[in-house]
């Protein structure tokens, strides 16, 4: 059993919104095969509390508008650090930095099947390249040439 199409949506949603607030390395994976009540996971960082807090009000505003979502459980919001969003058949967790590299959920779920999101930071970690470091490099290197 997969995860649904409903399910992938939303979690493409959340996603989106999350990268839209600065949101980085958003994990997403299908955990329908190994734990039955969940279709899927989603995991995101961020640079400090506000930031984190930032993205949880975007994801909660985007899936309540494009979807008819609302969480039915919340952990975490005061502290900032690691907020987890329950909607019943997705969980997204949204976490400060050093939580993230703490705990370690993308080692935890490494094996279960990843949900490709179609997002333009994903591409980047797939592929390992950096565009815009790579186009930034290219112009730093022309104008080089030029001074010479």
């Amino acid at each position: 059993m997969a995860a649904t199409e409903e399910s992938i949506k939303a979690l493409k949603i959340a996603a989106q919104a999350a990268e839209d607030k600065q949101g980085t390395n958003l994990f997403a994976v299908d955990t329908s095969e190994a734990m039955g009540l969940i279709d899927g996971f989603l995991v995101v960082s961020a640079h400090n509390e506000r930031l984190v807090n930032a993205i949880v009000d975007a994801i909660e505003d985007e899936l309540r508008l494009q979807a008819n979502l609302k969480p039915t459980r919340r952990e975490g919001r005061a502290g900032g650090r690691w907020v987890l969003l329950d909607y019943e058949d997705i969980v997204i967790h949204v976490q400060h930095e050093e939580d993230r590299a703490f705990y370690a959920l993308d080692r935890l779920w490494s094996e279960a099947p990843r949900i490709e999101l179609g997002l333009e930071s994903e591409t980047e970690a797939i592929t390992g390249v950096d565009q815009e470091a790579d186009s930034q490099v290219i112009t730093e290197e022309a104008d080089l040439m030029k001074q010479d």
